[in-house]
């Protein structure tokens, strides 16, 4: 039997991979079907981690990750994990193939970004497309960028833009927002931010280099144009629970959102059932904020077992 399971191979999973077998939990294995990194790892860029003063590719950022958790003695498992249940004695995970126990679990399977389904889309995402501006913000400096979004998180993000960029188009399909009044009437007020609504992109349009612009069908049918070198796309997230689904309910307990419930130290109300990065609720959705939920998970494991 395992002392500790980690399921998803990202910041958070290799962070808490990296203290528990640091800390003296000998027999620890993380599970992730391909090579750990996580979604970062697409990233075209990172500059924001501190300490890394360098400008790295999340590859190359990612890759030392690996190294050191190694180091110590993690395992890796190459393998999907399709199911986490519990029975009286422990937890029990499915693999396509086999079913390990263990102790304790720390699920770090993160969440996807939703896409728009816009021409283009795929071939340009890492080359101009982002869905974190706190992350690729900071490239636009002094330019034109969209948003492409009607949710609080879009307008959050305008607002945050429209700090950085010299001008922030938000586009949504609709002629109202979805977000809380209170920031709909910030966005409406902030200069910076110009509002095209009522409208449906048709493409995302580019070159070698990059993005280029967007084409979009005003409300009158009309094919319009517009020319920015960044595009955000904000239209949902969904988090990737699916491995807690127990037939018609879950292993723990979920918001509205389907992020897992947790306190502090990142428990779950399942005893030995912890949950950390962008799959728990409120996360930041930043590397550091995820690898900060990975040793809290696994300080705490640390101390259930001591």
């Amino acid at each position: 039997m395992l002392d500790l399971a980690i399921i998803g191979g990202g910041p958070a999973g290799l962070s808490a991979g990296l203290y528990a077998t640091r800390g003296g939990i000998k027999n620890v294995v993380l599970f992730e079907k391909g090579l750990p990194g996580g979604a970062i790892a697409n990233s075209s860029e990172i500059e924001n981690y501190p300490g890394v003063s360098k400008v790295l590719s999340g590859m190359e950022f990612m890759e030392p990750w690996q190294e050191q958790c190694f180091r110590f003695g993690l395992k890796h498992e190459m393998k999907e994990v399709e199911n986490i249940s519990k029975d009286e004695k422990s937890f029990i995970i499915k693999t396509y193939n086999e079913e390990i126990r263990a102790k304790n679990v720390i699920v770090c399977t993160g969440s996807t970004p939703k896409k728009a389904g816009i021409k283009g889309e795929d071939i340009f995402y890492g080359k101009g497309i982002s869905n974190c501006a706190t992350c690729d913000g900071f490239f636009y400096k002094d330019k034109e960028v969209a948003v492409i979004g009607g949710g609080d998180t879009a307008l959050e993000e305008a607002l945050y833009l429209s700090n950085i960029a010299s001008k922030v188009y938000l586009i949504h399909r609709r002629d109202e927002f979805r977000a809380a009044p209170s920031t709909v009437q910030k966005v409406k007020a902030n200069k910076k931010i110009n509002l095209i609504l009522n409208v449906k992109v048709e493409e995302i349009t580019g070159d070698n280099s990059g993005v280029t612009g967007l084409i979009y069908k005003d409300k009158n049918a009309n094919i319009q144009t517009l020319n920015v070198p960044g595009i955000f796309i904000f239209v949902g997230m969904n988090v990737n629970n699916n491995i807690l689904k127990q037939n018609d309910s879950y292993l723990c307990e979920l918001n509205q959102y389907g992020e897992v419930k947790v306190d502090l130290n990142m428990r779950t109300n399942i005893k030995g059932l912890y949950a950390a990065g962008d799959l728990r609720e409120s996360a930041a959705r930043q590397v550091v904020c995820a690898a900060s939920d990975g040793a809290i998970a696994a300080l705490q494991v640390i101390n259930s077992l001591h």
